[in-house]
């Protein structure tokens, strides 16, 4: 024998009724089959004695339109053999419109009137599961549970009289029918009135008949795969979950996972009987299957939120040591008719919170202001709060159960989620971790402990700032990369805004084409900023590739929302003290790993040897690639303008070669390599020659390439200082003594920033390690494409940091 039950979804209609009898006749077992109303059906027929009760007159369209839908049904179904079964229909109806006339007159609602009417809808589609059934020569009997099952209601809920009703089933159980098809939902109290299960009352009848038809398993036919690791329509990643214990179930369905109500689940945990989730559109899905067995490989099956919620909080110095506060407090909720979701305690016992729904707050506050009036005035308490627009958020697992860390990888995600926790709780079971959070921050918070399990993957949201040279490789280079990082490392890269310097494009759910997406309106980086931080999403970055002062400018607001910034633009971290040293203390991560060397470790090397405990000496480097090219090839043999025209054609400059001449992008990469060794400079304090002469600085570039033969004599002449043996090099030193330099310097020819290729960068590390043979980081330091790589290994170092798996 295997108990089914179909939900209101999978008998809608008449597709769907024909679809819930395909599903039983391919199965060979004896069945016991409970069916819900059409959905949407005990909603009407609650509407309709309420509008009955408030002479509403509308009440007679509705139950003409209900009645059409159920005899519309039938025919649809049953065709030539539908008659019986309309005629039923028209005398149900019939008597539901003498019933609800009867209503009008008397006006106030009557809970007895109210329950039978409430219960009809599972007689006609019941019925109608039962005729079809029949109607292709399958045998089935109909059963009316009111007949047969007898229930007591309690503010726990129906409670059943299971010896009585058990004789009654066993009276129909003696015909030993194959298939026997129930009313869900409804039953008789034990004095013979019609009543209701309450809410998930189908859900119970289910586990109900189940239990008393002594059934092997108790499939539960929905319109979902079973449970899921959490609610779809928040996770869209979100995994199917193929076996769960009888607690997990309970724990994710108070929650409000789509699980059975943990009550209906009773009568089938009692007995052991295994519980089936099912999909009655795809009914070939195995579904979730609940039992007693417990599966201890994954510590969290899923993760669950509860908005609508409110907090309530006691406190006082007066509670300390004083038996009977929690008593008082929650005797008052009971009082109030206010249930309690959580509980929160300190060893301090200054306070006692709880989570309450937030519908019940006033009531909640003012029902323990009542009971500490006294404490009140004396001010052993000081106060009893509400805090509105709380959720809760669950994991579930009974593999969190003696496991170490679980805790703290779920404070740990919400932490980098920028997520703040105000309550926690923790049963002993340690099959469930509840905290209550901010309900505007709950679907952030929701996916990123989903990802920090490995139920989904780590989703981060991007926006590029500056769409140029680098910005385009870097988003190539994101693009090409996604496919393979989400499938091999379960990392979910998003770009998802794209900013010009007057344009902007904003994608949903985020740029899936190989192609930089049409700008396509005005740009405003607070919108940007708004739209990449998507609540919805768990991690926001945004990288700017751009090379402006005034978007450095905003990197505080952003890291101070948790928004992660990335750059290789110099202009934050050597622009002023007073802008750059707030930026190393906010919540996201700064990171700009290409501002000096694109995409050579340079910074990562100092950082490690810093973090390891080696002491920076000095550090001297070549980090402009275009000075590096000319003074490579300036042997005396040509005029330097020569060389910079040269270095033009091939696109080693700036359009205006002044930028890199003047030495101040080296002087910006000193001063941020100083910053990184902990020493605070300015651009201001680097002592820097400039190649172009005071004459040509301010000239329009016009005039200043018509000049350019001017560079010749003074250059000449540093030529011819430097002696045999030696060569000119522009080279950005760091004195241990905090000493900023950059320049020309005449090095020996074998120096190891000499002997390089002529477009490198290299820099020298000279630390207590490596005192008599220097460290050095070589390799192309500049380039679209190596500039976006080291922008993209920062990116990855921050998905990283966040319990991606690289």
């Amino acid at each position: 024998m295997i108990a089914h039950k179909f939900g209101g979804s999978s008998v809608a209609n008449a597709e769907r009724i024909a679809r819930v009898v395909d599903i039983l006749l391919s199965r060979s077992e004896r069945q016991v089959v409970v069916v819900s109303a059409m959905s949407g059906v005990t909603d009407a027929l609650i509407e309709l004695v309420k509008l009955a009760a408030a002479k509403d007159d509308r009440w007679h369209g509705a139950l003409d339109t209900l009645h059409a839908r159920h005899t519309t049904t039938a025919q649809q179904l049953l065709g030539t053999k539908a008659d019986p079964v309309v005629a039923m229909l028209e005398r149900e109806f019939a008597s539901l419109h003498d019933l609800l006339h009867a209503q009008s007159l008397v006006g106030a609602i009557s809970n007895d009137l109210l329950d039978l009417v409430s219960g009809l809808g599972e007689v006609w589609s019941s019925t109608m599961v039962d005729a079809t059934l029949r109607a292709r020569g399958a045998p089935s009997v109909w059963l009316d549970a009111r007949e047969v099952l007898a229930v007591d209601k309690t503010d726990l809920g129906a409670i059943v009289h299971w010896d009585g009703s058990q004789r009654r089933v066993a009276d129909h159980l003696a015909a030993m029918p194959p298939r026997t098809i129930v009313t869900g939902f409804v039953a008789r109290t034990g004095d013979g009135r019609i009543t209701t299960l309450g809410r998930n009352g189908s859900d119970y009848s289910g586990a109900i008949f189940a239990a008393l038809f002594a059934a092997k398993e108790l499939h539960v036919w929905s319109d979902v795969d079973g449970v899921l690791s959490a609610d779809p329509r928040l996770v869209p990643e979100a995994v199917h979950i193929p076996q769960l214990s009888y607690s997990e179930a309970c724990e994710l369905a108070y929650f409000g996972a789509k699980v059975l109500h943990p009550q209906t689940m009773a009568p089938a945990i009692e007995r052991g009987i295994p519980i089936v989730a099912r999909n009655t559109f795809r009914p070939e899905h195995p579904g979730t299957r609940i039992s007693a067995e417990v599966d201890l490989t994954q510590p969290v099956k899923g993760v669950t939120t509860f908005t609508g919620l409110a907090i309530l909080d006691l406190e006082g110095a007066g509670m300390i040591g004083v038996p009977g506060t929690a008593e008082r407090v929650f005797a008052a909720l009971k009082l109030a008719r206010v249930s309690v979701v959580m509980i929160s305690q300190g060893s301090s016992e200054h306070s006692i919170c709880c989570v309450i729904r937030e519908t019940d707050a006033d009531a909640a506050r003012h029902a323990v202001r009542e009971e500490f009036a006294r404490e009140l005035t004396s001010r052993q308490v000081t106060d009893i709060s509400v805090t509105r627009g709380t959720a809760a958020l669950a994991i579930v697992g009974d593999g969190m159960a003696g496991r170490p860390g679980v805790a703290s990888q779920l404070f740990g995600a919400l932490a980098r989620a920028n997520v703040n926790v105000r309550l926690i709780a923790q049963g002993a079971s340690e099959r469930n971790i509840s905290v209550a959070i901010d309900a505007a921050q709950a679907r952030r918070a929701l996916r990123a402990v989903h990802a920090a399990f490995y139920l989904s993957a780590q989703t981060i949201s991007i926006g590029l700032v500056g769409p140029g040279n680098v910005g385009k490789a870097f988003f190539d280079q994101v693009q090409r990369a996604r496919e393979r990082l989400l499938r091999s490392n379960n990392l979910d890269l998003r770009i998802r805004a794209v900013a010009g310097s007057k344009r902007m494009a904003l994608a949903e759910p985020f740029v899936r084409d190989a192609a930089l997406p049409a700008l396509d309106r005005d740009v405003d980086l607070a919108a940007f900023a708004d739209h990449v931080q998507a609540e919805h999403l768990p991690h926001a970055v945004i990288v700017d590739c751009s090379a402006t002062s005034a978007v450095a400018d905003l990197y505080e607001g952003w890291l101070a929302r948790g928004i992660h910034v990335i750059t290789p633009n110099k202009q934050a971290g050597s622009g002023p003290w007073q802008r750059y040293e707030p930026l190393r203390r906010q919540p996201g991560q700064f990171r700009y790993e290409a501002t000096v060397g694109a995409g050579l470790p340079i910074l990562t090397t100092l950082r490690d040897l810093l973090d390891t405990g080696d002491e920076v000496l000095a550090i001297e480097g070549i980090l402009s690639g275009t000075l590096a090219y000319l003074l490579h090839h300036f042997d005396g043999s040509k005029p330097f303008s020569t060389l910079v025209r040269a270095a033009m054609e091939r696109g080693y400059t700036e359009p205006d070669p002044r930028d890199d001449l003047s030495g101040l992008d080296v002087a910006r990469k000193l001063v941020i390599l100083a910053r990184e060794n902990g020493w605070r400079i300015d651009l201001e304090q680097v002592h820097l020659e400039s190649l172009v002469p005071p004459a040509l600085r301010a000239v329009p570039l016009a005039d200043f390439l018509a000049r350019l033969h001017e560079l010749d004599a003074p250059m000449a002449e540093r030529h011819r200082s430097v002696g045999a043996g030696r060569a000119l090099r522009y080279v950005a030193t760091l004195g241990a003594n905090g000493s900023a330099t950059v320049g020309l310097v005449p090095l020996p020819a074998d120096h190891a920033l000499v002997r390089i290729r002529p477009t490198d960068n290299v820099v020298q590390f000279t630390t207590k390690r490596y005192r008599d043979n220097p460290l050095l980081v070589q390799g192309p330091g500049a380039g679209p494409d190596v500039t976006a790589m080291g922008v993209f290994a920062d990116l990855l170092r921050v998905a990283t940091s966040l319990g991606a798996r690289l």
